[in-house]
């Protein structure tokens, strides 16, 4: 369906006019529809961890006045010409990142977040003519068709949103380093990405063990599919389970004790890390040498892997926990977060913007 859109479009948005600013509400203009772009009507949009990060600039290349948010789920309200995708009332996404080369060796093999140009993020980001992007706390988005993502029906749409970045960032790696049966894999973290990877782990058939500080979550563990719970604080943990996991996946954003938990690890297992901690970790060498081990990083997934995770999450039910807010809300959420008072994720419900 051909819908063409000659001008400009007018979004209302929240945003932060400089590093750790309230969140003021405003207005842009998003660009106008392309050939191959789709103009999404945003209905809610995820609070994700990595938002507070880069509206904090604590990661540093914060450029302001910043609209965040890549947990984006809405309703296609016009398309250009060419595309062929999508249609005028279709439930689409948008992610972490909004365009790649589409030549590289890894835009080619469907890994366009390691695009060797350099991915174009949904927000605090350039695009390849030099223009800003502003994220998901807006009313309006303009994406090109092929960073657009289906939305299955079975999927509620407030739900589906924190998938976006919380849920591919968790099946990922999970899929690469093969979870399944046979498996034991070990989940760090029972926060808005742990507890999204503890289903998808247990979906994929994979043994799963949640490891967090306090036992606090233990019985909201095993209802989302663990097998089995332990306390970190409680040193007895790391002598009792030494060697037992193929996988560790890591989701929390703090600085852990590294060789702790590399000591967790059968020969050849792998620690990956999702979170993103400000400070750099520290290990010993030896943790690796001695059990041929092997630490890794993973970054979210592919337009391809992702549309694959929400018809595997559709598929199995597989839904984050969610605390769907109101846009006056996002500064306050944005305190829960750091004081993780949030059960599992936030979601902003755009209408009130």
């Amino acid at each position: 369906m051909c819908n063409n859109h000659q001008h400009t479009t007018t979004s209302r948005v929240l945003s932060a006019p400089h590093a750790k600013a309230k969140f003021e509400n405003t207005t842009i203009e998003r660009r106008e529809l392309r050939a191959d772009d789709v103009l999404i009507d945003i209905k809610f949009s995820g609070i994700c961890h990595s938002d507070i990060h880069s509206a904090f600039d604590e990661w540093g290349g914060g450029m302001f006045p910043m609209v965040p948010g890549h947990e984006i789920a809405g309703v296609v309200e016009a398309v250009g010409e060419n595309v062929t995708k999508y249609k005028v009332g279709d439930r689409v996404g948008v992610g972490c990142f909004v365009d790649s080369c589409g030549e590289c060796e890894y835009c080619v093999n469907g890994d366009e977040q390691y695009c060797t140009k350099g991915v174009v993020q949904t927000y605090n980001s350039l695009d390849y003519d030099g223009n800003r992007t502003y994220g998901g706390y807006s009313q309006k988005i303009v994406v090109k068709e092929g960073f657009v993502v289906r939305i299955p029906d079975n999927l509620s749409m407030d739900a589906a949103s924190p998938l976006l970045c919380a849920g591919i960032t968790t099946f990922s790696p999970l899929k690469h380093w093969n979870a399944g049966p046979g498996k034991k894999v070990a989940i760090v973290g029972m926060g808005g990405l742990g507890h999204v990877a503890i289903q998808f782990a247990h979906a994929m058939g994979a043994e799963v063990t949640v490891l967090s500080r306090s036992n606090n979550k233990k019985e909201e563990a095993l209802s989302f599919g663990a097998d089995h719970y332990f306390a970190t604080s409680d040193e007895t943990t790391f002598t009792e389970l030494a060697g037992r996991f193929d996988l560790i996946l890591n989701t929390v954003s703090a600085n852990l004790n590294v060789d702790q938990y590399l000591s967790l690890l059968r020969v050849d297992g792998t620690l990956v890390n999702v979170g993103a901690p400000a400070n750099p970790d520290q290990y010993s060498v030896f943790s690796l040498i001695m059990g041929r081990r092997s630490i890794a990083g993973s970054l979210v997934g592919g337009i391809r892997e992702t549309q694959e995770m929400l018809d595997f999450a559709a598929e199995h039910g597989v839904a984050p926990m969610i605390e769907v807010i109101d846009a006056n809300q996002v500064d306050e959420a944005y305190e829960r977060v750091l004081r993780s008072d949030v059960r599992y994720r936030f979601v902003i419900d755009i209408s009130t913007l």
